[in-house]
């Protein structure tokens, strides 16, 4: 709601999912979990994060001893990451990834110097998934757009009919999304936004 404010955005959104993971829906003044999806991504990070906690010191002690990063916990996940600069956090990123091979279901979410453990089943895709579902959309009508690491889950057609990345989005993103049929921008940010809103309104025949 601060972000919201602070950015003078004047609709408010029906949904917003946060945390790449959970769900909430507008009620009158403010926003309300979706109880029964967030209840279930509770429940199932708890049991993953429990059977982690007793590598999370070795692996503390791997970044602090190479890199000035910042790793603390937060309530969403037991390891969190603020990286020095990107070429840090790519080098973390590889090594966390390796480690989270090694647990089922552990995935390493990274926006940029930012990085967290997460459930693998619960991401933008999935919750883009069944926001989906629950308004009864096909998924073939669903627009959707990133620009980093974080968004690749949802940049898929199983996802949504109509993809996009604006021109700042980084190298990987823009392939996945040329990869599945998606659209890249010429423009950065929110101009890329409306560019491809304005793109897909121009050529499709849906």
């Amino acid at each position: 709601m601060e972000a919201l404010a602070r950015g003078g955005v004047e609709i408010e959104p029906d949904y917003l999912i946060l945390v790449e993971r959970e769900i909430y829906r507008h009620d009158e003044s403010q926003y309300v979990g979706v109880e029964d999806w967030n209840s279930g991504c509770t429940s199932a990070h708890a049991q993953l994060f429990s059977r982690i906690r007793p590598d999370l010191h070795k692996l503390v002690e791997w970044v602090n001893s190479r890199f000035h990063a910042r790793v603390y916990e937060d309530p969403y996940s037991p390891f969190c990451l603020i990286a020095g600069n990107n070429g840090d956090a790519d080098t973390i990123h590889d090594y966390l990834e390796a480690y989270a091979r090694t647990v089922p279901q552990l995935t390493v979410v990274r926006n940029d110097v930012y990085a967290r453990f997460s459930h693998a089943a619960y991401n933008k895709g999935t919750a883009l998934a069944e926001l989906t579902r629950r308004l009864g959309f096909s998924t073939k009508s669903v627009f959707t757009t990133g620009d980093h690491l974080n968004d690749l889950p949802m940049l898929q057609k199983q996802f949504a009919g109509y993809l996009a990345a604006p021109s700042n989005s980084i190298p990987e993103v823009k392939e996945q999304v040329r990869k599945e049929g998606g659209y890249v921008s010429r423009f950065a940010n929110g101009y890329g936004v409306a560019d491809s809103i304005k793109y897909y309104l121009e050529t499709s025949t849906a």
